[in-house]
């Protein structure tokens, strides 16, 4: 530490340029100091850092960290602790630009497996982010002797040592996640692709934030669809549980069909302590699916729902630069499918009227020869009783969904009641039939094999470039992630572009199917954890473990993609 502190005093009034001598690794009393990479200037984004402690100096107990579901939660805990005290122990002489910043990747209501703190069998490695002081381009060296002598060693004490955190907040962290897991294995058992426990808090406190209405209605399930998890340490969690197959959400406008479908969505993901949604979960390959105007679509078969178009479109190998409403639903559908997933979450008041239903009357006056567009209330009996794939779908609008559903849940004033005999007993009502094509065949999923090609790198130009948590470019090219409603945090987007690069630097090869290479890559990460899967991305610290499900869909997104059909033999 000595000698980091005699180097970096001798920077002092020189230009900023001389900070880059400072890159290496020092070592502290308490760590391990690494400074990869420094700012080019102080308006630069700020210098990247790690730093490397003992987990027997951490003092965290072993029984906390003797699994990876555990790790995880500890890591989360430790992050949050951190940007907290960082936020407490700021530098009160800031100068040009990001000088004085100290910061690590920030964390949203979701329990995320990320790249900021990695532990290991060893040691617990922090990366995080400092601007270095500077008056205007010059080096404020004491200022910077100060984050580095003072304010990163308090900050590393007050948010590593088990001795110093609140130790009842870390435990009751890593209970709950375990708990959010047992409940995850117990409802596949049940055969349930949805669980919401009595007493969640599903509004949030306004349409721009994430945290819950506190003064929101608690949810109640209906008796009759209660169901009770018994924990292994004794605690019984009850809740409404919603079964494989069909499931519609309605009633009237403004009661919490869409709030209720939207903790749905997040529900793929586990919540910390004080969320409201902590026991909302969801299979975990749900997929909310909408209409898309405008989007790309290359070599999707949409065949299921689309065919014959007319000036005869080849809509096995469909391919356009600007889709319509219907066909992107249409391609949506089907390239989640192609993902994994097996839950479909869908809200009529983001789909394609025509992808959805065409009335009784409307089938009468078109003839089914002249309408290209098969919907999608006549194919959601065979997604399930045929590919397994369930739906949840919430609907105020038609009623022609009723006599397929398996349950029909009703929200009036943001609670649930059981309307599934009523709504059985409407639909089998003599005129309210509709004409529907062959249920029993949904139609054939081809397999798609992206091209070694996609991504090519002709110039420097040619580089993803992450601007906010739906934007990504490449090169020239923009791809638009907005209708991703379930993607969370900018580093989950950051977190596609790194698995991105390690899709075409190891698994483009013009053979392996996205489903092979995309099913491969994360039994990796389940496996072996994200930071040793990106071993190329070595110490980036702000990244986060994006879903198969938004992986596969931004590559989709891509307006360069090319792929081609794989051959049935």
């Amino acid at each position: 530490m000595a000698n980091f502190e005699k180097k970096l005093l001798a920077l002092d009034g020189k230009g900023y340029g001389g900070y880059k001598s400072l890159v290496g690794a020092y070592s502290f009393p308490l760590y391990k100091l690494v400074i990869d990479h420094i700012q080019a200037d102080p308006f630069a984004p700020p210098s990247t850092m790690h730093l490397l402690i003992d987990r027997k100096k951490a003092g965290i107990p072993a029984e906390l960290l003797d699994s990876k579901n555990k790790q995880i939660a500890v890591a989360d805990f430790l992050q949050r602790n951190f940007s907290k005290q960082a936020d407490k122990n700021r530098l009160n002489n800031r100068g040009t630009g990001h000088s004085g910043e100290l910061r690590i990747d920030s964390c949203g209501q979701e329990i995320i497996e990320r790249t900021a703190i990695v532990i290991s069998a060893q040691q617990i490695e922090v990366r995080f982010e400092v601007g270095l002081p500077a008056a205007g381009r010059r080096i404020k060296a004491r200022d910077a002797n100060k984050i580095f002598k003072d304010l990163l060693p308090r900050i590393v004490q007050k948010s590593l040592l088990y001795a110093n955190i609140d130790q009842q907040l870390l435990k009751q962290q890593v209970k709950l996640f375990r708990e959010q897991q047992e409940i995850r294995e117990q409802m596949k058992k049940r055969h349930l692709v949805a669980f919401v426990a009595n007493g969640s808090l599903l509004p949030r406190a306004s349409g721009s934030s994430d945290l819950p209405l506190t003064t929101g209605t608690p949810f109640r399930s209906p008796s009759s669809l209660e169901v009770t998890f018994e924990l292994e340490n004794g605690k019984k969690v009850s809740g409404m549980g919603i079964s494989q197959g069909i499931t519609l959400i309605v009633g009237g406008g403004y009661h919490g069909k869409s709030t209720l479908l939207q903790a749905l969505d997040f529900g793929v993901y586990d919540h910390i302590k004080g969320d409201g949604r902590e026991f909302v979960l969801t299979d975990r390959t749900a997929m909310k699916v909408r209409a898309e105007d405008g989007r790309s679509v290359a070599n999707v078969n949409i065949t299921p729902f689309i065919n014959h178009i007319p000036g005869r479109r080849d809509t096995s190998t469909f391919s356009t630069v600007n889709a319509s409403g219907s066909t992107s639903q249409a391609a949506n559908v089907i390239e989640a499918l192609e993902s994994g997933t097996k839950t479909l979450l869908i809200d009529e008041d983001t789909s394609a009227t025509n992808f959805m239903i065409r009335d009784a009357r409307m089938q009468r006056l078109v003839a089914s020869d002249k309408e290209p567009i098969t919907p999608f209330v006549d194919k959601i009996k065979a997604l399930y009783n045929q590919l397994g794939i369930s739906t949840i779908l919430v609907t105020g609008g038609s009623g022609d969904y009723f006599e397929m559903a398996d349950h029909v849940i009703m929200m009036n004033e943001y609670q649930p009641g059981d309307v599934t005999k009523r709504a059985h007993e409407i639909a089998d009502m003599e005129g309210s039939e509709r004409s529907a094509a062959d249920e029993q065949k949904f139609g054939t999923l081809d397999e798609r094999i992206p091209k070694k090609s996609n991504f090519r790198i002709i110039s420097r130009k040619d580089r993803f470039k992450v601007r906010n948590k739906k934007e990504i470019t490449f090169g020239h090219s923009n791809i638009d992630l907005s209708a991703l409603e379930q993607l969370t945090d900018t580093s989950q987007t950051r977190g596609i572009v790194a698995l991105i690069q390690i899709l075409k630097a190891e698994y483009f090869d013009d053979q392996t199917t996205f489903a092979e290479m995309t099913e491969k890559l994360y039994a990796d990460i389940q496996q072996q954890g994200l930071d040793r899967v990106l071993s190329s991305k070595r110490h980036a610290g702000n990244l986060a473990l994006p879903r198969r499900q938004e992986l596969c869909a931004a590559v989709n997104r891509y307006r360069g993609l090319r792929v081609i059909k794989k051959e049935t033999r």
